[in-house]
């Protein structure tokens, strides 16, 4: 790997010109999406090829604890093979020294990708729609807050002190009096991004306090999710060093609305560049109706990916800013699918269930791998909503447990994201909940206490 350096994209190059690289931080997702890896040394690691992690780091839970999801060998923590995507490696600028991110990806020792790796599992989905003709394009949007630090889990979460001295506050969404009181922490987070070679498409105060967004622009799906991976720690450590936290939960603050990770969605064919959503005259064509056929009939089935925590499911409530069913209509933000106001070239599908607590690499691929199912199928949708869909039933799971049990009886999911994954996923989800359901909550003992 003599000349490793020379593989390295613009902005990495850029960001070391002239410097003595001291470290690589190696890493890969988990399946919360959290970076587990190892930092080495830079002249370390300009002599491996690969390292090593024990498969185990996709067994554990959000708490540490861990899924009996091994397989018929047991709990043996076998090695993976961890291989450098040198078009991934970006700057670390918030820490002390110079150092390079490089995420990597997964195999076993027959060189064969790990399958419950999720930025595996999303390449698999994508390979799918290659094997079609097919090139998916995405953008997601990520929604967050800014709190006030938070070292004590009993107390609750508060949005943060602005730059004016007063606590950022709620239903000021698309303010930019609003953006201003979070400036100097904007200001970091734009020049994190730059120096990792991340383009944001525009940031924007929500309706949350201390809620923001930030939208990023259309591409591969693979590289967005590793920029949403990416991000995820940026945003966390331009937080830190102005005396707040950055949190991605799904509903962090009670009476706030929660924060999504939308997912913007397009299909190129890959032969004539043609977006398979507008026909020749610029009319909807089978395949947009497929598409959205395939959210409506598959979401359900696999929103324990996209709302993978108990917390996830506080978001969906009526009235506040989240669907609660999957209709379609077109520029209507009270609906789980929507179509934005596009010309036929640019014509895309908005999937706006996932929650921003969600593994960007899964979300992603569960959200393309039911559109897949709807295309290969050729499912039809519902027909079009019209009004407000607040005012209109629930059609999606709305606890962890019932999503549970609909994920694991998904077969045709199942073998789009893939047997293994589905396993793994279900068990170590399972594990999750279960740990949850021994926790007695504050509301038990207020209101059960003396009273039943």
């Amino acid at each position: 790997m003599a000349d490793w350096k020379d593989q390295l994209p613009e902005a990495a190059r850029t960001y070391i010109d002239g410097q003595r690289l001291d470290e690589v931080e190696c890493i890969i997702s988990d399946l919360p999406g959290i970076a587990r890896g190892k930092a080495v040394p830079a002249s370390k690691f300009a002599r491996q090829d690969y390292f090593h992690l024990p498969d185990s780091i996709f067994y554990q839970t959000i708490t540490g604890d861990w899924g009996e999801a091994a397989g018929d060998d047991g709990f043996i923590e076998r090695d993976m093979i961890l291989k450098p995507d040198f078009s991934t490696a970006s700057a670390a600028p918030w820490t002390g020294d110079w150092t390079l991110q490089v995420i990597h990806d997964a195999y076993d020792r027959d060189g064969e990708p790990i399958p419950f790796s999720p930025r595996n599992v999303l390449k698999r989905v994508v390979q799918l729609y290659h094997d079609k003709g097919w090139k998916p394009i995405v953008a997601p949007e990520m929604e967050f807050f800014l709190v006030a630090p938070n070292v004590d889990p009993a107390q609750s979460i508060k949005p943060m002190m602005g730059r004016s001295g007063r606590p950022a506050a709620a239903r000021q969404a698309y303010s930019m009096t609003a953006v201003d009181e979070f400036g100097p922490v904007i200001d970091d987070i734009y020049d994190f991004a730059e120096h990792q070679g991340f383009e944001i498409d525009g940031i924007t105060q929500e309706g949350g306090a201390g809620q923001l967004e930030i939208n990023l622009r259309h591409g591969d799906p693979v590289k967005l999710a590793d920029e949403v991976f990416y991000f995820k720690r940026l945003i966390r450590e331009a937080a830190l060093r102005h005396n707040c936290f950055a949190t991605f939960m799904a509903k962090p603050i009670e009476d706030e609305p929660g924060s999504a990770m939308h997912i913007h969605h397009s299909i190129i064919e890959t032969e004539t560049g043609q977006n398979i959503f507008s026909g020749p005259q610029g009319g909807e064509t089978d395949a947009f109706y497929n598409f959205i056929a395939g959210l409506q009939n598959h979401l359900p089935a696999g929103l324990a990916v996209m709302a993978p925590y108990v917390n996830s499911y506080r978001r969906y409530v009526k009235d506040h800013a989240a669907p609660i069913n999957l209709e379609w209509a077109r520029d209507n933000r009270t609906t789980g699918i929507r179509v934005p106001l596009s010309g036929p070239e640019a014509r895309r599908v908005e999937n706006r269930i996932a929650g921003m607590d969600c593994n960007p690499y899964l979300g992603i691929a569960l959200s393309l791998a039911c559109g897949y199912l709807g295309l290969t199928q050729q499912e039809r949708p519902r027909r079009q909503f019209y009004g407000d869909a607040y005012e209109g039933e629930g059609d999606i799971p709305q606890v962890m447990g019932n999503a549970l049990d609909l994920f694991d009886e998904a077969t045709a999911l199942h073998k789009v994201l893939g047997p293994d994954f589905a396993r793994v996923y279900g068990i170590v989800k399972r594990a999750e909940y279960e740990e949850f359901l021994q926790v007695i909550s504050p509301w038990e003992r207020e209101h059960l206490l003396m009273n039943v």
